[in-house]
């Protein structure tokens, strides 16, 4: 899976993958046979959605078994109007689903992620980070819930923004706790470099250009989840 990391700058490493590109399925540069996760894996589960999209999509992760462990890479963007539904449900004990999101958005998207935990000791982190270009609109939905039979559970959904001061952004994140979790986070942040940073980027010699790009790599790079 090389072609990740040369195009998408996505590290892999020993998983059962399930890749989609352009938001469509592709079988052949994954290992499972669907989307579906119906037994439980040795290695963990990545699912890599990468490209181009645009209208409405969806991303079900639906977790069943114990000790499940699942990881989601995303890093997309459209040039037309695109909606993302991400749908994930943790219903297998003591079994986790982190994810780390990167959209860059060059019109109107919508994200909306909900996430369920349904069994004890579940764990969902989702870290969503958007570069919003000019005079685009973003809209940043995620809902937590907590259901009664799942305490001890970890839940965190953020979203942080790097954007132009033309770009529109709403941030509406929700929790609903059924039951006593260990933790359950939210947060939205936007990020703006500093005049100190960009001038001492000048002072190094780049150019205006040069200083955006290395400040949309940092800002990608960072805070990793896995």
């Amino acid at each position: 899976m090389s072609y990740l990391w040369n195009e998408f700058n996505i590290k892999t490493f020993p998983a059962e993958t399930i890749v989609y590109r352009d938001g469509v399925f592709c079988p052949d540069l994954s290992t499972l046979p669907d989307t579906t996760i119906d037994h439980h894996t040795v290695l963990p589960v990545h699912v890599i959605y990468v490209g181009e999209i645009s209208g409405e999509n969806k991303l079900n992760l639906d977790i069943k078994f114990p000790h499940e462990r699942v990881f989601l890479t995303a890093k997309i963007k459209n040039k037309k109007p695109a909606f993302l539904n991400i749908f994930i449900k943790n219903a297998g004990e003591n079994s986790q689903c982190r994810g780390g999101i990167i959209i860059q958005n060059n019109d109107q998207f919508h994200l909306n992620i909900s996430a369920q935990h349904d069994a004890p000791d579940t764990e969902i982190l989702v870290h969503t980070k958007l570069i919003a270009h000019a005079k685009t609109r973003s809209i940043l939905s995620g809902v937590a819930q907590i259901n009664e039979n799942a305490p001890r559970s970890i839940s965190d959904i953020s979203f942080s923004a790097m954007a132009d001061k033309t770009a529109h952004i709403e941030f509406r994140p929700t929790q609903r706790i059924g039951a006593a979790p260990i933790s359950a986070d939210h947060n939205a942040s936007i990020y703006r470099a500093t005049p100190p940073q960009i001038q001492f980027l000048r002072t190094a010699g780049l150019s205006t250009a040069e200083i955006n790009d290395t400040l949309r790599e940092a800002f990608e790079n960072s805070n990793p989840l896995f």
